[in-house]
Parts: structure tokens; C-alpha cells; sequence
């Protein structure tokens, strides 16, 4: 059962009552009795767990707040006009993230992938409706990335047709540069495995006049992000919205200059006969993301951070001082940058694999998902998707378990 299936499910669930008689339900989805609220996850069997992993895709990313959902439930109640929803949206989402312009995305690839078209395209229908066949099109078809940046999410862009040119220096990418040549593609998580830098990559752009996009997927906190790079001068930023910023999971955001979100509008939903028809987002999602951005920029981000180091605090104090674990505290620099724990174990003092540990915390009661570290006999744990108080459940339970296995 895919996630939307589930939450497909969740939307019917308030008109239930009033259509009555006019569904037969299965056996299994017989409604609960009034005042009675309807397990969907046991109804349907799937395990929940504490999230010490933190906001993967695989794990259903974060949890929306009380405002977001609230945004999700009073907007699916009237119809409206869905390229309204998105102009008004747009031009909320452009003023608090210093924008021309923006719109919401059905994630951070499909914001990629549609901000790459309209770069290709402009605002040409026919080279729209011709995407991804460039061959005689006269639209350009190569876009530079640094070999460091090229790990996956370049897909997105040659979705729409386009060929990736690999270089590692300024000096390569002059020489890479050609008509040809459509935009300089820059990969944010990985910035600092680069040798081009963000204002280096920018002011090289603009010498040979050609549009920059940035991917910063999962890169708040900090907030600042938010708005950092369009400040910069980056033409074009894509982020997810179900990350750190707590939107629809299956959101995301394309923002940057005017020119350009108009012209990858055209290749966006609702339009047809187009590479983007089937990356749709509906009006509550696109309601709700600008919701949480607006509650995201408003939060007291020193506090929250202050939250998320007592929280690793609580875990780390209780299991530093067992015999062969070392613990340390770590903060990755560019994407999830959060306060995290480095849990590593001597083999000869504690009898467990790190693939064990995590298999014992997910297998347990409460289940418990953690980061497998890339060193062995090690597990990360990140805290801030933990709800409150479920700090001390992961400290208890990683705590019994190198009790249990050591020598």
C-alpha cells in the first residue's frame, strides 16, 4: 500500500457519514462507530515507528503540523480554479522567499525537471509540446555540472532530453561551453566536495549569459536558505516541501526569475500534451505548502535548535559511559543540517553488527528507525523528527540493546 493510497483513504473519511447507503464497503473498511476514531494503519497492517533516522523519502519524510493540516482539510472543501491557486500561492511563496516568482511542484525532482524545460523552451508551445525530442528543435541541449554534483539527481534533468557535461574546474567548464550549452547546474548538498564555489558558478554563468539552477532538496535549517540563493543570483531554486519545512510530502517548490517559472508553467499540470502532466499537485496540497513555509519562516528557530540538542543530549548521556560504545555529536554541513549522534561500538566488547542494532530497534515495541552509518559496528541518530518525549524511548531502547550484547 503506497503512501497516497493511504492517505486517499484519510480524505474520504469525513464524508463517510453522509453517503451512506450508496457504498457497499468491504469487511475491512467498515466505518468506525460515531466518536469513534478509525485505526487506518492497523486496518491496513503497516508498522509505525519512532523516526531517529530523520526526513528520507522511503520514511515518509516529516510529519505535517496542526496549521497544515488544518490548510489541507478547509481548502478540499470548495473548488477553485487550480492555475489560480498556484498564481496566488506563487506570488505568496516569491515575497517570503525573496523570488520574482515561484510555484509549487509535485516534489523537488519535479521542480527540477519542469525548471529545466522552461529554460529549454521558453514560452514556445511548440517546443513545449515537443520536449523531450530536442533534435531539430533549436533548443539548446547540454547543461554543465560539476563531476562532485553528479550523483543521481542530475536524472531530473535529463528527463527532459538534455546531455550532462562532467567538469571539475573553471577552466573545464570554459572550454565546455559552447552553443550548445543551455544552463550550469549546481547540486548544493554537495558544494563543498566541489572546486567551484556558488558565487564563482553564478559570475560564470553570467559571463557566457546563461541561466543557473540550484537544487537545495533537503538544506534548511538553516532558514536563511530559504532565500539565500536567490539572493545570490541563482535564476532558478528547487526545494522539497516535505522536508524540514513539515509540507505535503509530495511537494516541492521551483522558484527564481519571473521569466523562467512562466515558461516552466507551461510545462507543469494542468496543462496537457507536455512532459509535466502527470506531476500534478492538487489545491490542498499547494495551499498547504505555502501554509508550513509561512509557519516554517515563523518559528523560533534558536529554540527549536536548542530542543534538538537537549534531545541528543538525553541519548547520548545515557549511553556514553557503557563499556566500548563512544558516542560524538555530529552536524552535517550543507543538507539535514541538524545536531545528530555518532553511536560507534568496539566488536570485541559489544557482540552486535550494525545491521543487527538496527534490525533490534526496528523488530522492537516501540519499532525505532535509525541511520545504518557508513562505518561498521556504528548507527546515527538524528532527532529532529522524534515527537517530544520520544527521546528518552530511543536512549532506553539503544541503551538495552548494547547492555544486552556486550561482553
Amino acid at each position: 500500500m503506497k503512501r497516497r493510497d493511504i492517505l486517499k483513504s484519510l480524505s474520504i473519511l469525513p464524508f463517510a457519514g453522509g453517503i451512506a447507503g450508496t457504498i457497499v464497503p468491504s469487511e475491512s473498511a467498515i466505518a468506525a462507530p460515531p466518536g469513534v476514531t478509525r485505526d487506518l494503519f492497523k486496518e491496513l497492517g503497516l508498522r509505525t515507528f519512532i523516526n531517529a533516522a530523520g526526513n528520507y523519502t522511503s520514511m515518509t519524510a516529516s510529519l505535517m503540523p496542526p496549521e497544515v493540516m488544518d490548510a489541507i482539510n478547509q481548502s478540499s472543501k470548495e473548488f477553485v480554479m487550480l492555475e489560480e491557486v498556484q498564481d496566488r500561492v506563487g506570488e505568496k511563496i516569491a515575497a517570503l522567499c525573496h523570488a520574482e516568482a515561484a510555484f509549487v511542484t509535485a516534489g523537488c525532482w519535479s521542480a527540477i525537471v519542469l525548471g529545466m524545460a522552461g529554460v529549454l523552451t521558453g514560452k514556445d508551445p511548440k517546443k513545449v509540446a515537443a520536449l523531450p525530442k530536442l533534435e531539430g528543435t533549436g533548443m539548446k541541449s547540454e547543461v554543465v555540472i560539476q563531476k562532485s554534483h553528479i550523483n543521481g539527481y542530475d536524472h531530473a534533468l535529463t528527463n527532459t532530453g538534455v546531455t550532462i557535461i562532467s567538469i571539475e574546474t573553471v577552466e573545464e567548464a570554459e572550454a565546455a561551453i559552447n552553443d550548445k550549452t543551455a544552463m550550469l547546474w549546481f547540486l548544493n548538498r554537495e558544494a563543498p566536495a566541489g572546486k567551484i564555489q556558488h558565487q564563482q558558478w553564478i559570475d560564470l554563468a553570467k559571463k557566457h549569459q546563461l541561466p543557473t539552477m540550484i537544487d537545495m532538496a533537503a538544506d534548511v535549517p538553516p532558514v536563511e536558505n530559504l532565500w539565500r540563493y536567490n539572493d545570490m543570483g541563482f535564476d532558478l531554486v528547487c526545494i522539497s516541501g516535505g522536508k524540514a519545512v513539515c509540507g505535503p510530502q509530495s511537494t516541492g517548490i521551483l522558484m527564481g526569475k519571473k521569466e523562467l517559472i512562466a515558461a516552466a508553467r507551461l510545462s507543469a499540470p494542468p496543462g496537457g500534451g507536455n512532459i509535466g502532466r502527470g506531476m500534478k499537485v492538487n489545491k490542498a496540497e499547494i495551499i498547504a505548502m505555502y501554509v508550513a513555509l509561512d509557519s516554517y519562516i515563523k518559528r523560533d528557530h534558536k529554540k527549536e535548535w536548542k530542543i534538538w540538542e537537549d534531545r541528543v543530549a538525553v541519548i547520548n548521556n545515557a549511553i556514553k559511559n557503557i563499556a566500548g560504545v563512544t558516542t560524538e555529536i555530529i552536524i552535517p554541513p550543507v543538507a539535514n543540517h541538524n545536531p545528530s549522534l555518532l553511536i560507534s561500538w568496539d566488536p570485541q566488547k559489544v557482540k552486535l553488527t550494525r545491521d543487527g542494532m538496527g534490525e533490534k530497534l526496528r523488530k522492537g515495541n516501540p519499532s525505532i528507525e535509525t541511520i545504518a552509518w557508513e562505518i561498521e559496528n556504528s548507527i546515527r541518530i538524528t532527532v529532529f523528527m522524534l515527537k517530544p518525549g520520544q527521546e528518552k524511548i530511543v536512549a532506553t531502547r539503544i541503551k538495552e540493546e548494547l547492555a544486552n550484547a556486550s561482553a
